[in-house]
């Protein structure tokens, strides 16, 4: 079954109505479903795809061509082999001359391994043969974003090829929704957000749920034995994203896994040098979905500010570093088949983190509740205000700017049971410590997931009280 992705597969179909040859460029990270949407787009017509090897410290370029040689082959039924990328490159395109055809290049950076000329020769081809057939769509795809961006979206040798590039992210949590939709089982919203904060909207996590059986029962399923599909899923993500310098990048999102970090921050909890490569690995991670970088902006002006701190975006890594990865040998030993989640120590807050996470991923929806026009918003994004002697400092949970002058103060609530009126105080002490001209109206809301008190409502302090089930349940 294909859930979602209307939007992407909307822009991909466009590209048919061209009358000339197109050049698509997908990237995501690890599991996020590129293949699986990819094999939608290209279902009605005939298609080819490579893929290239996942990459080892023995891996060369002779083997990247020997397995494309290989699975040419299994498409074509006759055999070639060549110790250069141009002349297998210029065959391909001689079989899909004249047809409506798609050809996959799927990991085009393990397939790149070992040969700094493997881009400028199928930039080549492009330009003599491929683009010859003006019905012929050549598909790019990717899990290392970063380094499409550098050496394929960035670079002066493909500008102006692509026709369209596309990162594909989380699924929307409506579409999430969809996973447990068409099962007679009345689950409650807080049970699908359990399962959510391990899963995010990470299609293949979706898949592996079984939605006739409790969120307790899925995690442990999921995550804590020895042969469960995500135990080691965090090992891989990053070996088969970041080769050999995976272990920087998981020392980073270790350290997000504690709490937000400015970038000074990261540099001296991981021991780098300011000058070094920090720039790019935060960047890697951050275009990989992994990492948010959350910049905070004046009021006043309505300018972005310089200052800036990254959050842990990616629902699994944080659950993986709390839970599985300390827990390894009590897991092996089967310690871990019969806890409860809910006595997992400090799950209540991790709960918390997750519920924020998956809210600000899908910031659209407050938008929308709000009946917002987008063209009206400024600045919108998690907000913080820095301590000085002037002011105080705050953080907002998420906040939106408008041109009517107006501030939309979100406060993102999990609580396992309903919110209480306490709540009032709380939000009103972070609306007065924020720094704020008296022309601009400020505007409270309340987002939760198990339910306000009647106080909370009758006290007519929120301007809105969002409750998460419109996150999962509105198209």
């Amino acid at each position: 079954m294909f859930i979602g992705r209307k939007k992407e597969l909307a822009q991909l179909n466009s590209v048919l109505t061209r009358a000339s040859a197109s050049m698509i460029v997908i990237r995501g990270r690890r599991r996020i479903g590129k293949s699986r949407l990819i094999k939608e787009f290209i279902k009605p017509f005939k298609s080819y795809v490579f893929m290239g090897l996942p990459p080892t410290e023995t891996t060369t370029a002779q083997d990247q061509r020997n397995e494309f040689s290989r699975q040419f082959k299994q498409h074509f039924s006759f055999s070639t082999s060549s110790d250069d990328w141009g002349d297998l490159f210029t065959l391909l395109a001689k079989q899909c001359m004249h047809e409506r055809v798609a050809i996959v290049l799927d990991e085009i950076s393990w397939m790149a391994t070992g040969d700094e000329h493997f881009l400028g020769k199928l930039k080549t081809v492009w330009d003599l043969h491929f683009s010859e057939n003006h019905k012929l769509i050549l598909i790019l795809c990717g899990s290392v974003s970063a380094w499409i961006e550098k050496n394929i979206l960035s670079s002066t040798g493909y500008l102006g090829r692509p026709t369209l590039h596309m990162t594909i992210e989380e699924l929307p949590l409506n579409d999430c929704y969809k996973f447990w939709k068409n099962k007679e089982n009345n689950l409650s919203t807080f049970e699908i957000l359990k399962v959510l904060s391990v899963t995010g909207g990470v299609p293949r996590y979706l898949e592996l749920i079984n939605p006739s059986i409790s969120a307790e029962d899925n995690i442990r399923n999921l995550c804590l034995n020895v042969n469960s599909a995500l135990y080691d899923e965090f090992k891989y993500i990053f070996s088969d994203i970041y080769g050999k310098r995976s272990a920087m990048y998981q020392q980073i999102v270790t350290k997000l896994d504690k709490d937000k970090a400015t970038r000074e921050e990261l540099i001296q909890a991981i021991g780098v040098s300011p000058g070094g490569d920090i720039s790019d690995y935060l960047n890697d991670l951050e275009m990989g979905g992994f990492i948010e970088r959350e910049y905070t902006w004046n009021i006043t002006t309505k300018l972005h500010s310089t200052l800036s701190h990254y959050r842990l975006r990616d629902n699994y890594t944080r659950f993986y570093l709390k839970y599985i990865l300390p827990n390894k040998a009590k897991i092996k030993n089967g310690q871990f088949e019969n806890v409860s989640i809910n006595n997992l120590p400090g799950w209540n807050s991790i709960l918390a983190l997750q519920f924020e996470n998956l809210v600000i991923s899908n910031n659209k929806k407050i938008i929308e509740f709000l009946s917002i026009n987008p063209e009206d918003i400024i600045l919108s994004g998690p907000y913080f205000q820095r301590k000085t002697t002037r002011q105080q400092g705050c953080q907002i949970d998420y906040m939106i700017q408008t041109k009517h002058d107006i501030i939309y103060i979100c406060e993102i609530k999990f609580k396992r049971e309903e919110i209480a009126v306490d709540i009032i105080n709380e939000v009103q002490e972070k609306i007065q410590r924020l720094k704020v001209p008296k022309y601009i109206s400020r505007r409270a809301v309340l987002i939760h997931v198990n339910g306000v008190k009647d106080e909370v409502r009758d006290a007519d302090y929120f301007s809105s009280i969002i409750d998460f089930n419109f996150f999962l349940i509105q198209e």
